[in-house]
C-alpha cells in the first residue's frame, strides 16, 4: 500500500493555504541537494534548511484557504513558519530525520518517495534544455550492442529507451498545446505586440531548435525505424542455443514478464517494433500537427496585434488631427448635419415578423461500450424468453392443420367435440372462431361458423359458447 505507516497523509502539506509556499520550499531544497548547486561534501543542517525555507517563503505567495476542516495557524515571522513547514514535511514523510550517533548532529534528507514526487515539481518550471531526442538513437545503439555482444542488459536498455520515445512525443504535444493556450491568455490580458513576438521567437530558439528540430530531422523515428527493424531481424536469426540462453537470463532478470507459453525475448522485440510503429504512424504526425497549429496561432495573433497597432496609429488618427486643425471644420460639420437631417429610423412591424420554431434534432448515442460476457442467469433468462415466445406463437397455418385433423371424419364438427391432446391443440381450440376468416378469398373451400345458442365446458374451460364448424365449397356458398 502507498498510504501506510508515516505516509498515511502524505499529500496533506500540499492541500492547505500554504501549499504554494510548501512547494517552493521543496523545490529550493531539492536544488540544493541534487542539482549543480548542491555541495555533496556535507549534508545540510537544520539552520541551513530553515534559511532555505525562509527564502522560499519570501518568494511564493500565500493562497486562499480551501475551506478545510483543520485551520492552519498564523505565524509571527518567517522562521516560525519555516519551522512549521520543516516539521510538517518530516511528519508526513517528505523528509527524514537522521541523527549521527557519533557527532549527535541532525540532518534532514529527502525520503525516497519525497524525492520522486519533488522531481516533477522541479522539472515543471525548469528552463534547462533536456536532450530527450536521444532516445531513438539510444534504442538503436543498445540493440546493435546486444546483437554484437549478446548482453541482455543492452536489450533491457533498448526496451526502456523505446518506451520513452512515445512518452516524449506525448509530453511535447501537451507542451505545445499548453504554450498555445498560454499565449492566447497573455494576449487577452495585455495586448503587446513586442512581448508576444519575443516570447514566440524565444520558444523557437530555446525549445524548438535544440530538441524539436532534431527530433524531426536527425533523430526522426522514420529515419531509424528501418535500421531498428534490420537489427531486430538479425537478433531473431541468431543461433537457437544463444536465443535459449538469452531467454533464460531474461526470465531471471524480468520474472514479471514471464508467462506460460510466452517468450520474454520475443515479447520485448515485438514491443520495440510496435512502439516504433506507433511513434511513426501516430505520434509523429500528431506532433507535426500540434507544431503547425502552434505556429499558425502565433502568426495569427502577431498579425492581428500588428494590424490593431498600425490601425490605431495610422490614417484614422491622421484624419482626425487634420479635421481638428482645419479652418473648414465648422463648414464640414454643418454640411454633415444637414445631410443627416433627412435620416429616419424605422423599426420593423412586430406583426410582420415571425419566429420560426427550430426543429430539435434527436440526440444520437455515440457511446461505445465494452463487450461484457453474458452471465449464466442472463443467458438462462434469454433462452426461457425465446421458448415462451415460441410456445405461444400461433398462426393461420397451424389453425388450418388443426381443423383438417378435426374434420377428418366428416364435413362438420362441434366445438364440444374438438380434440384436445396437447397444449398446441388447446391453443388452437381457443382460436377456432378465427377459422371463418381463413381462406375466404373465394379461391377454395371455406369454413362456416354456426352458433347453437348453448354453452359447454371441459377440463380446461369452465364455460364456452357451443358452435358448429362446417366445411363448404364455393358452389355450395353460391346456392
Amino acid at each position: 500500500m502507498f498510504f501506510a505507516d508515516s505516509y498515511q497523509h502524505f499529500f496533506r502539506p500540499l492541500t492547505g493555504k500554504y501549499r504554494e509556499q510548501v512547494v517552493e520550499c521543496l523545490r529550493l531544497l531539492y536544488e540544493r541537494l541534487y542539482t549543480a548547486k548542491a555541495d555533496y561534501g556535507e549534508s545540510l543542517t537544520r539552520e541551513q534548511i530553515l534559511e532555505i525555507f525562509s527564502e522560499a517563503l519570501t518568494r511564493a505567495p500565500q493562497l486562499d484557504s480551501d475551506g478545510s476542516a483543520e485551520p492552519e495557524g498564523r505565524f509571527r515571522g518567517l522562521r516560525e513558519q519555516s519551522v512549521w513547514v520543516l516539521n510538517s514535511l518530516v511528519e508526513f514523510g517528505w523528509l527524514e530525520k537522521l541523527v549521527d550517533t557519533a557527532t549527535l548532529t541532525v540532518s534532514y534528507p529527502f525520503s525516497r518517495r519525497g524525492r520522486l514526487f519533488t522531481q516533477p515539481l522541479v522539472e515543471l518550471n525548469s528552463t534547462r534544455v533536456r536532450t530527450r531526442h536521444r532516445n531513438t538513437r539510444n534504442t538503436l545503439n543498445s540493440l546493435e550492442a546486444f546483437a554484437n555482444r549478446g548482453e541482455v542488459y543492452d536489450l533491457i536498455d533498448a526496451w526502456e529507451y523505446s518506451e520513452r520515445i512515445v512518452a516524449d512525443f506525448t509530453d511535447m504535444i501537451a507542451e505545445l498545446e499548453e504554450r498555445k493556450r498560454e499565449m492566447v491568455r497573455e494576449v487577452e490580458a495585455q495586448i503587446l505586440v513586442q512581448q508576444a513576438t519575443d516570447e514566440f521567437f524565444s520558444f523557437m530558439e530555446s525549445r524548438f531548435q535544440p530538441d524539436l528540430a532534431i527530433r524531426l530531422s536527425a533523430d526522426s523515428v522514420e529515419k531509424h525505424r528501418d535500421s531498428i527493424s534490420r537489427v531486430i531481424g538479425q537478433i531473431r536469426r541468431k543461433d537457437n542455443n544463444r536465443k535459449a540462453e538469452w531467454e533464460q537470463r531474461l526470465r531471471q532478470q524480468l520474472p514479471e514478464l514471464h508467462a506460460e507459453g510466452q517468450s520474454v525475448l520475443w515479447l520485448m522485440l515485438d514491443t520495440i517494433e510496435d512502439r516504433m510503429r506507433r511513434a511513426c504512424e501516430v505520434k509523429l504526425p500528431a506532433l507535426r500537427q500540434a507544431l503547425q497549429g502552434f505556429t499558425k496561432r502565433a502568426e495569427i495573433i502577431i498579425r492581428q496585434l500588428s494590424y490593431l497597432q498600425s490601425s490605431t496609429e495610422g490614417a484614422f488618427t491622421d484624419l482626425c488631427q487634420e479635421l481638428g486643425a482645419s479652418s473648414d471644420r465648422d463648414q464640414l460639420l454643418g454640411r454633415l448635419g444637414s445631410d443627416l437631417a433627412a435620416f429616419q429610423l424605422r423599426l420593423y412591424d412586430p406583426k410582420q415578423t415571425q419566429l420560426w420554431q427550430r426543429n430539435r434534432r434527436q440526440p444520437v448515442n455515440t457511446l461505445v461500450e465494452d463487450i461484457v460476457p453474458i452471465d449464466d442467469d442472463s443467458q438462462r433468462g434469454i433462452v426461457l424468453q425465446q421458448l415462451l415466445d415460441q410456445a405461444f406463437n400461433f398462426n393461420s397455418s397451424d389453425l388450418r392443420n388443426y381443423l383438417s385433423r378435426a374434420l377428418r371424419a366428416g364435413k362438420s364438427v362441434s366445438s364440444r367435440d374438438l380434440p384436445l391432446t396437447n397444449a398446441r391443440d388447446l391453443l388452437a381450440m381457443s382460436h377456432a372462431l378465427e377459422a371463418a376468416a381463413v381462406s375466404q378469398d373465394g379461391s377454395g373451400p371455406f369454413v362456416e361458423v354456426t352458433f347453437t345458442g348453448e354453452t359447454a365446458s371441459n377440463d380446461y374451460f369452465e364455460q364456452f359458447d357451443e358452435y358448429t364448424l362446417e366445411l363448404k365449397t364455393e358452389s355450395e356458398n353460391r346456392d
